[in-house]
């Protein structure tokens, strides 16, 4: 398979590190989880197995069982199948294309699947950072940025704080190992706002607010 990237000099960045700029960290999404929460390959599962479930009852209620019964279940399990094959290869193709970044002054972004694309994130634009941690151990480290400070919700999505529309958050979703490379970040930050000690993003349940790195909201 040829490599769609080989242009970039590093993984995943444009360009070369300036100098004084160190790579602490690159990963990309467990395309498993990415399908299962992104794509919601779950629910499409359920939605179908719902139709198939109803068959039976339709046809009892129409007059009795047939083969037009058996054959409209095998139809629309096949059409599930289908459905969830391509939502399974697009998430997989999503997180072959996507590339997260944490040197030790930004988040670097590389995403899109047609259309590859590059997100810059200087610490100095960062104004906290979170951690929602899965069962299996990946999990989503959603960013908030400063007031006047924005990036477009649908050149993000997946790789966004879902339903935070107004301010999109741009976030590592579904990364492997999110505890640590959740106190890598919070380091980093700490870091960069002249914090001495390491900062731990506190782990966030859906819909509260994110959790600014200790001492970072002081430091501004």
């Amino acid at each position: 398979m040829s490599d769609d990237f080989a242009f970039e000099p590093i993984r995943g960045l444009p360009e070369r590190p300036p100098e004084g700029e160190r790579i602490l960290w690159q990963g990309s999404p467990d395309w498993r989880a990415l399908a299962w929460r992104a794509f919601h390959i779950r629910e499409v599962a359920f939605y179908f197995a719902a139709l198939v479930a109803a068959q039976p009852l339709l046809a009892l209620m129409e007059g009795g069982l047939g083969r037009a019964t058996a054959a409209s279940m095998a139809w629309i399990a096949l059409a599930a199948g289908l459905a969830m094959a391509c939502l399974g290869f697009i998430a997989w193709l999503t997180a072959r294309g996507s590339v997260y970044t944490i040197t030790s002054r930004r988040l670097v972004l590389r995403i899109g699947v047609a259309l590859p694309i590059t997100i810059n994130l200087p610490f100095a634009l960062v104004a906290g950072a979170g951690l929602r941690l899965r069962r299996d151990g990946t999990g989503d480290l959603p960013l908030a940025l400063k007031p006047g400070e924005r990036v477009s919700y649908a050149v993000l999505w997946p790789h966004a704080r879902p339903w935070r529309l107004s301010r999109p958050e741009p976030m590592l979703r579904c990364v492997p190992d999110a505890a640590e490379i959740g106190d890598l970040l919070g380091r980093a930050l700490a870091a960069h706002h002249g914090q001495p000690s390491p900062a731990r993003l506190a782990q966030q349940p859906s819909g509260e607010s994110i959790a600014l790195p200790q001492g970072a909201a002081a430091a501004g």
